[in-house]
């Protein structure tokens, strides 16, 4: 699986206000329908407009202008109807049925139809683009359709995860005639059944959604349309949102903006921060073929001393929080075993763990960090790191920064002992944060071979279409993780909507997979 190449989410999708007309000389309806839309400004712009290609932040417009078969409402964290109803027809979970909603239409006037849903989850397959969505597909054999309304999804094994790949934007439903089944679409248009309409396109500076008028779906649209500006930097976008020329942004911040954001001072005046749970993750990756790191006495040495709490208040000032498990906060299954097993930091711990292996002199370690991907703060948190471990005495740590192209191409190579990763989930199962990390042929490029994980315990929860009934297979999971400490989990990230107090809705804004529903913003007062 490709998730970690969701390109920059952390720089994803935001939230923003037009500019209203001066003068005024506007009819009373005209002027509601002038409060009711909305700019979105982002400093992540979509890398292609065909969701064939995409598995990064172009989820983000896809959500707003494609219907995919379920969904994610607001406070929802299973799949819910979409275009369709949707169920396992056998006892496990291997048949999945979808029978699509009456009315539906592409904005071109085409009829939404099985045969539609066939050709744009096909084609997937067929294009397999690279850096696309094709992984997500892995339990996929065959699509089968009966008369216009029943899509049949065949697996080659049990997986009741499915229906969360069928929610996410990779799986939108696309018109044929305008989308070829066995080529991307690259004319800078779209054509979807989604709550809008792209009206205009100009890449890497603006997208202007208009409201769909035949759109029949879950979305209660607050707004009329949405304009989102693209933007270069997180400072410009704060400058924009300052100077009244967006309403808010979101997830492009910077630690150090969100605190500035936060104060009670002038330039903030008619601001707010909406802050909300993240399902993004930080953690520690360990090579087990180095010298060192394939130590396991090294590797819970490190786990040992690794001070959390300090790590995000000073490379983060807050805005993260400690994370004890590689399943974050929020998903099912989460637990802190990590703590649980070793307990706050301690250096005479990890010495001793240390002296039992018959280490006793400093270990050199180098780690590997990306400096262009997960935000400003990464350089902050890995020189933290490194402070913490050769304060210990026990470690001596060489820091290795490098572009997420070159950082990729090294740590594939197995060049780093240890390097730091994120991970932007594709959908809020448990399943999500540790099946990708395990086995040989894992996101990672560091084979993990762990066979009760994955030849037991998660083909033991694919099969239960009842996701709750899956905590103990992810809790025993989690502990073997913490045994082996081939990952080591840091922190979990917060997410902010900053916006004009005007604007409502940006609580509700994101879905569980943190994609922008822009549907939920409105303006709270008018004129």
């Amino acid at each position: 699986m490709h998730v970690f190449n969701r390109t920059s989410l952390q720089a994803a999708a935001a939230l923003a206000s037009i500019s209203l007309l001066a003068g005024c000389s506007l009819f009373a309806g005209d002027e509601a329908e002038a409060e009711s839309k909305i700019v979105v400004g982002t400093t992540s712009s979509p890398t292609t407009l065909d969701p064939a290609a995409a598995w990064d932040s172009s989820w983000e417009l896809y959500r707003n202008v494609f219907q995919t078969l379920l969904s994610f409402p607001t406070g929802s964290t299973t799949p819910q109807p979409d275009a369709a109803d949707c169920k396992f027809t056998d006892g496990a979970s291997r048949v999945f049925q979808c029978d699509l909603h009456d009315g539906l239409q592409f904005s071109s006037g085409a009829k939404v139809d099985a045969e539609a849903v066939k050709h744009s989850i096909e084609r997937i397959r067929t294009i397999n683009a690279e850096g696309g969505p094709n992984g997500l597909l892995g339990a996929l054999d065959k699509i089968e359709t009966s008369g216009d309304k029943t899509v049949i999804f065949r697996l080659k094994e049990s997986d009741a995860t499915f229906p969360f790949v069928l929610a996410t934007p990779a799986m939108s439903i696309v018109e044929p005639a305008s989308y070829p089944a066995d080529k991307l679409r690259e004319d800078g248009k779209l054509v979807g059944s989604g709550p809008y309409t792209l009206g205009k396109y100009t890449e890497g500076a603006e997208a202007e959604l208009l409201k769909n008028p035949t759109y029949k779906g879950f979305a209660d649209r607050k707004n009329t349309a949405v304009t989102i500006r693209y933007f270069g930097d997180s400072e410009a976008m704060v400058t924009a949102l300052k100077n009244k020329e967006i309403d808010a942004t979101y997830r492009g911040l910077t630690a150090e903006e969100v605190v500035d954001l936060s104060e009670k001072k002038p330039e903030n005046e008619g601001l707010q921060i909406v802050e909300s749970t993240g399902a993004t993750i930080h953690y520690l990756v360990f090579n087990p073929d180095d010298p060192q790191a394939g130590k396991p006495a090294v590797r819970r040495a490190v786990a040992q001393v690794i001070d959390r709490g300090a790590l995000v208040a000073k490379a983060y000032q807050g805005t993260a929080e400690p994370l004890y498990s590689m399943v974050p906060k929020g998903i099912a299954g989460h637990t802190t075993k990590f703590f649980d097993h070793y307990g706050d930091p301690d250096v005479a711990k990890a010495k001793s763990i240390l002296r039992k292996a018959g280490i006793d002199k400093p270990v050199k370690l180098t780690i590997g960090y990306t400096t262009d991907r997960y935000g400003s703060s990464t350089a902050a948190e890995f020189a933290e790191i490194k402070r913490q471990l050769d304060a210990s005495g026990l470690f001596e740590v060489t820091l290795v920064g490098k572009p997420w192209k070159d950082f990729q191409t090294a740590y594939q190579k197995g060049d780093y002992p240890v390097f730091g990763r994120g991970w932007f989930p594709d959908f809020p199962d448990p399943d999500n944060f540790i099946a990708p990390f395990v086995g040989k042929n894992n996101v990672h490029a560091a084979p993990y071979e762990q066979p009760e994980i994955t030849d037991q315990l998660l083909p033991e929860s694919r099969r239960k279409s009842d996701r709750a009934a899956v905590t103990d297979q992810f809790e025993r999971a989690q502990q073997i993780l913490v045994e082996d400490v081939r990952l080591l989990p840091l922190w979990q990230g917060k997410l902010y909507v900053a916006a004009s107090e005007e604007i409502g809705g940006g609580e509700r804004a994101l879905d569980p997979q943190t994609v922008m529903q822009l549907w939920e913003l409105h303006r709270k007062t008018s004129w």
